[in-house]
């Protein structure tokens, strides 16, 4: 019950019942059941062995999957899991400096890419091509069965069973952090961490065979890989698996294929409210993570979709989640919580490892990553003596001990002094019923070290851009003191975000922060 197995072995009486779902909205929809999922890992592993020589598929070999959600991923995923590879998922998005980089640092013997991506010249293929050694296989599903495919070879058509052993101290997935600090660090998770943390998510949300999920946070991922999809399959649950989110597929998917919940950012939570369905269908929870989810925000979702929204706090080193909101029934749902520890240990620390009331929010459990892939410094650099992971994020524990996030302790805005918690400012603006997105940061200040700006995407009834800035500034400054006013606002058209869904804070100074030459003066605020 401790490797990927586990979904296999538990559910022996739910064989016939669906595992996956790709829905209407995809080229090819399919359901498999859980006695058909595992016979097309099978079926994938030994075609994968008759395309690839043995020796690049030894146990402990990276192998690397750039390929967008689908029935395809699942399966290769899955399939080197079970055969004791390391799976390291990649952005299908990146660019061929980014695949270089990844898989190098992994050091993959085989990427697995869409079909048609060797024709094409895909960044990923090209990546691999340059740095030699890497096996390129284009894999499809065609409806019926798994096809493979080299530069060279064709899949062998003669399918024998295969039997798989993983162990729970096996590396199974292979991910990198951001790496907006630098050089991204890579995580290796075994096992036994990845099914600790599936164990958690499905007792925190009680999740069982009767529930169903759309999937839309990508797999490359911890979010929608842990939570999405290994989960719910652990639980005997169904996953429906369209390719990509769509606001404009979204509830009929849900609908069509009877989802009961589902998990995202607070990104496309706020898509989902400026579409909604003309029905709102009957949903027995809504899970946000991996952002900071504004208590309006919060409201609104439960006020127009008639569900509870358990916000959750999650990150990589830990295979996805740490903490979460109970189930209504369980206990209080808080807005500005992420809630309660979930079968991890959590305490706030200072930089000693001293417990305090408010500063670095730091866990242990056996969801944890043991340390980052060849870096020695940063593991060590990111654990306490007592083997609490760091996990750079600041925050405090009210009087129910429910965590709440007072910042990214390296993003902590100090002006002059004060120490202003973005995630405060950011808050405030989206509670401006003009304000559908919001990005707060510090920029350089030669007066105060640091000052405060911002950038907002508004909605469509929102007054002209001109006209918004003072505005804004003025609406915060009635709810904040005036050294937490931001002394700009942008106004523009999108946020930059990762492929995740993710804005990337520290990096907004560059998108939008033009300074004036050393020499001029800046106004005080």
């Amino acid at each position: 019950m401790s490797t990927l197995h586990s979904i296999f072995e538990t559910h022996s009486k739910y064989n016939d019942k669906p595992a996956l779902i790709t829905p209407q909205s995809c080229l090819v929809p399919t359901t498999l059941s859980y006695q058909q999922l595992y016979g097309v890992i099978q079926d994938f592993s030994v075609k994968l062995a008759g395309v690839i020589p043995s020796g690049s598929l030894s146990p402990g070999q990276s192998v690397s999957i750039a390929y967008p959600n689908s029935l395809e991923f699942v399966v290769a995923f899955l399939g080197c899991g079970l055969m004791r590879l390391v799976a390291s998922p990649l952005n299908p998005a990146y660019t061929k400096d980014e695949f270089l980089f990844y898989l190098e640092d992994a050091k993959s013997t085989v990427i697995i890419v869409p079909p048609g991506s060797i024709k094409n010249n895909y960044a990923a293929v090209l990546a691999a091509q340059e740095r030699r050694g890497i096996h390129v296989v284009e894999m499809v599903w065609d409806g019926k069965d798994i096809q493979l495919f080299t530069p060279h070879t064709h899949a062998a058509s003669t399918v024998q069973p295969v039997t798989f052993h993983p162990q729970p101290q096996d590396v199974a997935l292979l991910l990198h952090t951001s790496g907006t600090t630098g050089r991204p660090k890579g995580v290796p998770l075994t096992h036994l961490n990845l099914v600790t943390s599936m164990k958690n998510i499905v007792k925190t949300y009680e999740l069982s065979p009767q529930d169903r999920t759309l999937l839309v946070m990508p797999l490359f991922h911890v979010h929608g890989l842990i939570c999405g999809l290994l989960s719910t399959l652990l639980s005997g649950g169904s996953a429906v698996i369209p390719q990509k989110f769509s606001a404009s597929h979204f509830w009929n998917d849900f609908k069509d294929n009877g989802c009961n919940w589902y998990t995202a950012v607070p990104t496309i939570h706020q898509i989902l409210l400026r579409n909604p369905p003309s029905q709102v269908p009957t949903i027995r929870f809504i899970r946000s993570c991996s952002s900071s989810l504004a208590p309006s925000t919060f409201h609104a979702i439960e006020q127009k979709f008639k569900a509870p929204v358990l916000e959750a706090y999650a990150m990589t080193e830990a295979s996805h989640q740490m903490t979460s909101n109970p189930l209504p029934k369980n206990g209080a749902h808080k807005p500005g919580s992420v809630g309660l520890g979930q079968g991890v240990e959590v305490a706030i620390l200072n930089d000693q490892g001293q417990p305090v009331e408010e500063g670095e929010i730091c866990i242990r459990g056996s969801n944890v990553t043991k340390g980052y892939l060849n870096n020695p410094k940063a593991t060590a650099e990111s654990f306490t003596d007592d083997g609490y992971f760091r996990t750079g994020d600041q925050g405090k524990k009210d009087e129910d001990g429910y965590v709440v996030l007072t910042g990214r302790i390296k993003e902590l805005i100090n002006r002059g002094g004060e120490k202003i918690s973005p995630l405060e400012v950011d808050a405030i603006l989206l509670s401006h019923p003009n304000v559908a997105e919001v990005v707060t940061f510090g920029v350089p200040d030669p007066m105060y070290g640091q000052d405060i700006h911002a950038a907002v995407v508004l909605k469509s009834s929102a007054a002209p851009a001109k006209d918004v800035e003072k505005e804004l500034q003025t609406y915060v400054h009635t709810k904040a003191a005036k050294f937490k006013v931001p002394k700009r606002i942008y106004v523009t058209d999108h946020l930059p975000k990762t492929g995740t869904g993710k804005i990337q804070r520290r990096k907004m100074v560059d998108v939008f922060f033009k300074p004036k030459s050393a020499t001029a003066p800046q106004a005080k605020l």
